[in-house]
């Protein structure tokens, strides 16, 4: 019989699994890592899925975790898949069975806000990374308030120790996929980017990956004061106490609408304009929480602290990643002056100034946008990087700069398909045009192989004289001082 007719199985410590070839690499997918997080677990760090004993079938996603949407800010298809088993991962690789191949591993973390988003996206199948030698895991884990609110008397960061729990799954059977447990390269974009940069500032994940790539990296860094407050007022909304037995009886759509209404109360929020504020402001209302023990400390102080120094790192965004959302608003704001939207946004006066002025000409949408785009992703991207090379921290960053003839902009998540060399994926066409540039996608998913097999991704590391970066365009080139139009936010003066 041919291989293609014989299902491949590989033994993990939980058990057997069978997966399904797909042109030459195999796909195992829905494999739990832990025990579903219901009942007295769905409060409580992870604990490892128990062993069984038939061969489990690993032919079709597993169950994704609760979700809201986010079509305002990503055009990824993200699946919602119902079932109470959500904590999985997903295995592509080239060399199932094969203990003995020892190929690098890439370990990816989805974003969406760390409200929403799924592993079950065809955007992140690795059967690219597979054709280049290197087996592919996509993780999932819980999701908004579930993973990440405050409650009395629950671990904080219920999500980050899904993760390491995933990290430590890789660690004990990867090699049975094919995969080298100790070359391991985590990476994510959004949300995920922001979750591989709290990684590289956990201190008990430092043996579990030597390598991060972080796409557009937006990270939570909550305080836990802030952190404690929002989990306060979402119990107090639902009239119970704020404890794992007083927020239990709340299924899972209640306490999707109460995380929204216990970041924006007023319904006024709804306006785009105010949503835009409060990222700006006080950032993501759920995501990892600096709690002084797991998380010690935000991504760029970890950064400062030297965790994480030994790991080579590679990081940017795109050039335009929020400015989409009040494009339909361009007329309506046309009159409105770009400097009055920043102040009622709360930014200092001396700020806007010294913003405004170096963004001259441009329309208040445009600044706006480009305020919001600035200020979550490409500032912290080169704060991060300037912190590192403080350290002698091996540094990539780059700017994915191609504009989408859809949007006109090099707009959020227009660059994951690239990344992932998977342009002929459903709904890239709508995100990036109907013949987006292979030799883009061949650079940039070229560049992530590299790093990923030998930690340096092709082009000249960053330092703090030059602040070179790569610019990923069609064609791609190299840039001095790519970031400096973001970097006036770094020491821009205050009022």
């Amino acid at each position: 019989m041919s291989q293609a007719t014989i299902p491949p199985e590989v033994s993990t410590r939980s058990g057997r699994v069978r997966g399904v070839w797909r042109d030459g690499s195999a796909a195992f997918l829905g494999i739990p890592f832990a025990e579903p997080p219901v009942g007295a677990l769905r409060f409580a760090a992870p604990v490892p899925h128990r062993p069984w004993e038939d061969v489990r079938d690993a032919t079709a996603y597993g169950a994704t975790p609760q979700r809201t949407p986010m079509a305002e800010v990503t055009a990824i298809p993200e699946p919602s898949i119902p079932g109470a088993s959500t904590l999985n991962v997903n295995v592509f690789t080239p060399a199932p069975g094969d203990a003995a191949a020892r190929l690098p591993v890439l370990v990816y973390i989805h974003g969406g806000g760390f409200v929403a988003g799924s592993p079950a996206s065809p955007w992140y199948d690795g059967a690219a990374f597979n054709h280049d030698g290197i087996v592919t895991v996509s993780v999932s884990y819980r999701l908004g308030f579930d993973g990440f609110g405050w409650i009395e008397d629950a671990p904080a960061n219920r999500a980050v120790l899904d993760w390491l729990l995933a990290l430590e799954w890789v660690r004990d059977n990867i090699a049975a996929f094919g995969g080298d447990p100790s070359d391991v390269t985590i990476a994510g974009q959004s949300a995920g980017g922001g979750a591989v940069l709290t990684l590289l500032g956990v201190p008990r994940a430092q043996p579990l990956f030597r390598r991060v790539l972080s796409i557009s990296g937006a990270t939570a860094d909550l305080s836990l004061a802030d952190s404690e407050a929002l989990g306060r007022r979402l119990a107090a909304l639902a009239g119970v106490e704020p404890t794992r037995a007083g927020l239990s009886v709340l299924d899972e759509d209640t306490v999707l609408a109460l995380q929204a209404k216990a970041l924006a109360p007023d319904e006024a929020s709804a306006d785009p304009l105010a949503g835009l504020g409060q990222l700006v402001t006080t950032g993501m209302g759920w995501g990892p929480v600096i709690d002084g023990d797991l998380v010690p400390f935000r991504a760029v102080d970890a950064v400062r602290a030297g965790i994480g120094a030994d790991k080579p790192l590679v990081l940017g965004a795109t050039d335009h990643e929020f400015n989409a959302v009040l494009h339909g608003y361009r007329t309506a704001l046309a009159a409105v002056p770009a400097a009055g939207i920043l102040g009622a946004f709360g930014v200092p006066g001396a700020t806007i100034d010294a913003y405004v002025r170096a963004h001259a000409g441009a329309d208040t949408v445009d600044v706006v946008g480009q305020y919001v785009t600035d200020t979550l992703f490409r500032t912290p991207a080169i704060d991060i990087a300037l912190a590192r090379v403080t350290s002698g921290a091996s540094t990539w960053l780059y700017r994915f700069a191609w504009r989408s003839p859809v949007s006109g902009t090099a707009s959020h998540c227009l660059d994951v398909p690239f990344w992932f060399d998977g342009l002929g994926l459903e709904a890239v066409a709508a995100l990036a045009g109907e013949h987006p540039p292979q030799s883009l996608a061949d650079d940039a998913h070229g560049a992530a192989v590299a790093f990923i097999r030998t930690g340096d991704p092709g082009w000249t590391p960053f330092d703090a004289t030059a602040r070179t970066a790569r610019v990923f365009d069609a064609p791609s080139t190299e840039a001095t001082d790519a970031y400096a139009d973001a970097a006036v936010l770094l020491h821009a003066p205050v009022a």
